[in-house]
């Protein structure tokens, strides 16, 4: 099995580009079950993304993936396709009960397993299939799987999530475009990575409105035309690199390729405890800090502070001065890297959904485990600026969500390798 080994305190600096979003791609991909013919660029080269791949080539899709160029060409020629989406390739990934929507809306009737991803919560598939209910889908749960169905095709229907779900949201979405009539969802999730999706959908025919958390959708009809699309930039990994600069900057490092007003509420929190970033059209300067202050923060969806860069922030603050606090508003088991940073010396205790964490403490290098995609990379972030040496196993969760890791820090100096 693969582990990292770090070699602590050295400085980063130089660019570092951030790669397309792996959140935006995997429903983009699951949609494109929809298409005749489409093109995508920008996609980052990551196990979630070949997974989703292989799923379609399973369903019955032809797919070609060009590395060099991360652009990968879709086409669906209608024959032998595979209404099935089998445990096997669901079960390291959650985006793949996305293909339920995309099925159901062109074929009719679909078989997926129920998903898996990281353990970071329930995270139960619930809404998703109570917003298919709500557009006609006859739904069952036998044996581990999802079995739906919409004989006469999936009906328009007035939807508010009980809840905001990312997942859900975009499985309505997509199963809404040959709706009849019309869709109106309410207390959607509007992330950008889902603004992404719309995007797509739009280009592929779909007539849709997003106004606040109301998403309109409009019954309509497919495009033959080839539909080609570039994948936003990570938000998320772009958060992981602006906290690295912040930790371990020698005088700026300058993180590229992104949209800097997509992150709004990052940045401004990253300023309040003590960064200072310049903010330019496509890249932000990340400078050396000096000195960094204690903050409290809840994670919330979109456009609030991300759950997925809660992990990363709890090791920037073990560098800050004074008590911090963190409260975890998304997921209820996200907290699992705490006992693994706390082995490095780290100071963090754990009240009911709040991590409270004293600071500055100075971390030391230990062998230490992942347990999710986040906190691994939460890890990486530790070993850099502790002392000594530090050994990360279990990486194949990292491997799930970050474009060449290991490059990119060693381009900036950063003492990091696959063992």
């Amino acid at each position: 099995m693969q582990k990292l080994l770090i070699k602590g305190k050295k400085e980063l600096i130089g660019k570092i580009s951030i790669s397309g979003s792996k959140n935006a791609t995997l429903p983009i991909l699951a949609a494109s079950i929809l298409a005749n013919r489409v093109k995508i660029k920008n996609i980052p080269l990551v196990k979630d993304i070949f997974t989703m791949v292989e799923l379609l080539n399973f369903i019955g899709l032809k797919t070609k993936l060009i590395k060099k160029k991360n652009i990968i060409e879709i086409f669906n020629s209608e024959k032998n396709i595979n209404t099935l989406a089998p445990y096997k390739l669901v079960k390291t990934m959650r985006a793949g009960v996305l293909v339920l929507g995309s099925l159901l809306t062109k074929y009719k009737k679909a078989k997926v397993s129920l998903p898996g991803g990281c353990a970071i919560g329930t995270r139960p598939v619930d809404l998703h299939l109570y917003a298919l209910k709500k557009l006609g889908a006859k739904i069952k749960i036998k044996n581990g799987y999802i079995i739906a169905e919409a004989e006469n095709g999936l009906k328009g229907a007035k939807i508010r999530f009980p809840s905001i779900s990312v997942g859900a949201t975009e499985n309505a979405l997509i199963a809404a475009f040959k709706a009849k009539g019309l869709t109106i969802l309410k207390n959607c999730a509007i992330e950008p990575e889902i603004k992404d999706l719309i995007s797509f959908l739009k280009k592929l025919g779909a007539n849709i409105i997003l106004k606040g958390r109301t998403i309109t959708i409009k019954e309509s009809k497919i495009k033959s035309s080839k539909i080609i699309h570039e994948i936003i930039f990570d938000r998320i990994e772009l958060g992981t690199y602006m906290i690295a600069g912040a930790l371990l900057a020698k005088k700026k490092l300058l993180i590229d390729k992104i949209q800097p007003k997509i992150i709004k509420s990052e940045i401004d929190i990253l300023k309040k405890i003590g960064i200072k970033i310049l903010i330019k059209k496509n890249s932000v300067i990340i400078i050396k800090r000096k000195k960094l202050k204690k903050i409290n923060i809840i994670t919330k969806p979109y456009p609030g502070f991300p759950t997925d860069l809660q992990a990363q922030l709890m090791v920037l603050l073990t560098q800050a001065d004074g008590v911090s606090k963190i409260k975890e508003n998304i997921f209820e088991n996200r907290f699992m890297h705490v006992p693994e940073l706390k082995r490095m010396g780290a100071n963090i205790e754990i009240i009911n959904k709040t991590a409270i964490i004293r600071g500055p403490t100075k971390l030391n290098g230990a062998e230490v485990m992942a347990t999710d995609l986040r906190a691994s990379v939460s890890l990486v972030l530790a070993g850099l600026i502790a002392e000594n040496r530090t050994l990360i196993n279990r990486i194949y969760h990292l491997d799930r969500g970050y474009e060449f890791l290991e490059k990119k820090l060693k381009n900036c100096q950063a003492e990091i390798t696959r063992v």
